[in-house]
C-alpha cells in the first residue's frame, strides 16, 4: 500500500472555535497512549538508553516521554474509540485528513519518540516527535502544528517541568532540542543547591517572546548560557540568541558554552563521566556570547574566502566585516574585548581597527543624516 497523499494545510489555526478543554483532553489522552506504547517498543527504548536517557523509560514524571507507533492511524483509532471527534483530533494537531480520502484520518506522528510540550499552567498542549532509529529519510524532529492551544513561538520546552530549579534561581541554559534539555536535567542532582536549568525552542528558531521569557527567569541575573552544536546551524543559533537577548538588556552576562565539533549536551552525556563533563562545560567553558559571535562571523568569512587573511587587503576586509560588532557591545569594556579579539584573529594593528571603526561610525551617521532629510520627489 502506498503512502496516503496528505491534504495541503489550511491557513486557519487548527481547533479555532472548538472547546479548548476538549483539545487539552485529547492531547492528554495522547500522552497516556504514547507512554503505554513506549513500554513495549524495544527500538525506541534502546535509542533512549543509548543517548543516556534510559531512566526516562521507567521514570514517568515529570517528562512523560512516549512513543508514537508506526501504523498510519493507531492513535487516531484509539482516540476515536475514546469518544473524540475527527474535528477535535485535527484541532489538537494529532490527526490529519488525506487528500485522496478526505473522510480518512491518519496520525500526524508515526514511529517517533514523543516529548510532550506543556504550557506555563502545566497542561500538555503539543508534542515534539523525534524520528525513530530506523525511520529512514525523514526530518529528525517533527513539530506539532499550530493549534488554538499551541503556538510554538510562545513556549519553551522544559519550562513547566522544572519550576523547582527555576524558583531556586538556577542559571538558564538555552539548548537546541528536548534531548539536550533532558541531558542537562539529568546532569544535576535534584537536591543540589545550585546548577543549570535548560530550555529549548519548540522546534523553531528563538523568537522574541521566547527571548523575553528567558530574560525574565529568576536565574538570568546569574547569567544566561547558550549550548548549541558546534556546526553552522548551532553557530547561527548563538548569533540569533545574541541579537535577540541584547535588545532588552539581560540582567546577567550572556555566555556561550563551547562544544567540540559535531557534539551537543546530549552527546556529551554519553561520554565517560558524561554528567560531570557536561556540568563542567556549562560552568567553565563558557565564553562571552559576543566573543562567540565575533568568532562565528570570521569563520563564515574564511569558509567563503579561504585565503582572506593571507594579505593586508583581505585582513582589512575582514576587519570591516567584524567592526559593526564593536557597536553591539553593551559596555565599554566589552567593546575593548571585541576589538582585541578582532586584532588577534586578523593580525592587523589596533590603529587599523580604530580607523575602520571610525569610518564605519561616520558612514552610519551620514546614513542617519540622509534619512532625516526631505527626499526629492520627481
Amino acid at each position: 500500500m502506498g503512502a496516503p497523499r496528505l491534504r495541503q494545510p489550511t491557513p486557519a489555526v487548527r481547533g479555532a472555535g472548538l472547546e479548548p478543554g476538549r483539545l487539552l483532553a485529547a492531547v492528554d489522552a495522547a500522552v497516556s497512549y504514547y507512554r503505554a506504547q513506549l513500554a513495549h517498543a524495544d527500538a525506541p527504548r534502546a535509542y533512549l538508553a543509548e543517548r543516556g536517557l534510559g531512566v526516562l523509560v521507567q521514570r514517568e514524571w515529570p517528562w512523560r516521554v512516549g512513543y508514537a507507533p508506526q501504523g498510519w492511524s493507531a492513535l487516531t483509532t484509539h482516540l476515536r474509540a475514546a469518544g473524540f471527534t475527527p474535528e477535535e483530533l485535527i484541532g489538537a494537531g494529532l490527526s490529519t485528513r488525506t487528500r485522496t480520502g478526505p473522510d480518512r484520518l491518519i496520525d500526524v506522528f508515526r514511529d517517533r519518540v514523543m516529548f510532550p510540550v506543556r504550557d506555563p499552567a502545566g497542561h500538555t498542549v503539543a508534542f515534539l516527535g523525534r524520528a525513530g532509529p530506523h525511520a529512514g529519510d525523514v526530518p529528525k524532529y517533527l513539530n506539532n502544528p499550530r493549534t488554538a492551544i499551541y503556538n510554538k513561538s510562545h513556549l519553551l520546552f522544559g519550562l513547566a517541568e522544572q519550576q523547582d530549579r527555576i524558583t531556586a534561581r538556577w542559571t538558564p541554559v538555552l539548548v537546541e532540542g528536548p534531548a539536550d534539555v533532558l541531558a542537562v536535567w539529568l546532569s544535576y542532582s535534584r537536591s543540589g543547591r545550585t546548577g543549570a536549568v535548560a530550555f529549548a525552542p519548540c522546534g523553531t528558531t528563538l523568537s522574541d517572546t521566547q527571548a523575553t521569557i528567558l530574560r525574565e527567569l529568576p536565574g538570568a541575573a546569574r547569567g544566561l548560557v547558550t549550548a548549541f552544536d558546534a556546526d553552522p546551524a548551532g553557530r547561527a543559533a548563538v548569533d540569533r540568541a545574541w541579537h535577540l537577548l541584547r535588545q532588552a538588556r539581560c540582567p546577567g552576562p550572556l555566555l556561550a558554552a563551547e562544544f567540540r565539533a559535531g557534539a551537543d549536551p546530549a552527546d556529551l552525556l554519553r561520554a565517560p563521566h558524561g554528567r560531570a563533563a557536561l556540568r563542567a562545560t556549562l560552568r567553565r567553558r563558557a565564553q562571552p556570547m559576543l566573543d562567540a559571535v565575533v568568532d562565528h562571523r570570521l569563520t563564515r568569512l574564511v569558509e567563503r574566502h579561504p585565503r582572506l587573511l593571507e594579505d593586508i587587503d583581505g585582513r582589512c576586509a575582514a576587519v570591516r566585516a567584524l567592526v559593526p560588532l564593536l557597536f553591539e557591545a553593551t559596555t565599554p569594556q566589552e567593546a575593548i574585548t571585541v576589538a582585541r579579539r578582532i586584532v588577534a584573529h586578523t593580525g592587523v594593528g589596533v590603529d587599523t581597527v580604530a580607523t575602520i571603526a571610525i569610518a564605519h561610525l561616520e558612514g552610519s551617521l551620514r546614513d542617519l543624516s540622509w534619512l532625516g532629510e526631505d527626499r526629492p520627489t520627481g
